[in-house]
């Protein structure tokens, strides 16, 4: 199953919010024909509307055998939403979840035990094609299904493929709530700067920039972020004072993210059981 075969028999979309919208125009970005797409959402959004014009299907009758089908809608819309699609399952339409916490045995509850399902876990950079997700299939899908998976999320961005489901929970705590701990640091860091005279706007400026830009490098360099860390921190200097405190083992950065990334991958697991 490739691309061709999506354009072909079609895609279906459950849920065109925010992430649906985001990996549906990074397909219209690479060449997917409104056409090959159905759209299942009750309150769609003017741009979807739009895209029924040209030859979108917006909760139309279904393909009788879709390529794949996207469940983007959120969890506590699951129970109604997913029956309406019991009639693909246990056959060679391929189900692709980036909903949050809900576990790959719901999804054979209800479509059946013998259909491919893929898990994914995207997080909110994927707005502007810089997400990262984690995939984990069940014993239905083989490497052609996680391929056909891995292309279509690369519209959003990066992708990594697990072990065992049971790591959907760590990668929660880090990569799907992480976003909001990076925006957070910026908050704390720009009122740091307020609180020592600059003024709000200047200190926001600095702290988004300043945290934008070591983000990118880090990614980009050749060197890990130990070494970037390092790098920049000369002995007795006023990064090393810094660093003094946010190191500390007992009341930094190491002791603090590891209570927010298990708290997080804790309440994740209670969700999913």
């Amino acid at each position: 199953m490739n691309m061709n075969d999506v354009s072909s028999r079609g895609l279906v979309l459950l849920g065109c919010g925010k992430m649906g919208s985001a990996m549906l125009q990074g397909w219209l970005r690479q060449g997917l024909s409104p056409a090959s797409v159905w759209v299942i959402d009750p309150h769609p959004s003017d741009w979807v509307q739009g895209l029924a014009g040209q030859g979108l299907h917006l909760n139309a009758d279904l393909p009788p055998g879709p390529a794949i089908v996207l469940i983007a809608v959120k969890p506590q819309m699951m129970q109604a939403a997913l029956p309406v699609l019991a009639p693909l399952g246990n056959g060679d339409t391929l189900f692709l979840s980036v909903a949050a916490g809900t576990p790959i045995r719901f999804y054979e509850d209800v479509l059946g035990d013998q259909t491919p399902v893929i898990r994914a876990m995207p997080n909110t950079p994927a707005a502007i094609s810089r997400g990262i997700t984690a995939l984990y299939g069940n014993t239905r899908t083989d490497d052609t299904h996680l391929r056909l998976a891995e292309d279509l999320l690369a519209a959003i961005g990066q992708t990594v493929r697990l072990d065992d489901e049971a790591q959907m929970d760590a990668v929660t705590g880090v990569s799907g709530s992480g976003p909001a701990y990076v925006f957070h640091l910026i908050e704390t860091l720009a009122a740091a700067g307020v609180a020592q005279g600059l003024s709000p706007d200047l200190a926001m400026t600095l702290a988004k920039a300043t945290v934008g830009g070591a983000g990118q490098l880090a990614e980009d360099a050749d060197e890990d972020p130990a070494q970037l860390r390092v790098n920049v921190t000369s002995p007795g200097g006023t990064t090393a004072a810094a660093l003094e405190v946010l190191m500390d083992a007992d009341t930094g950065f190491p002791a603090l993210l590891e209570r927010a990334v298990r708290a997080a991958a804790d309440r994740s697991r209670e969700l999913g059981a």
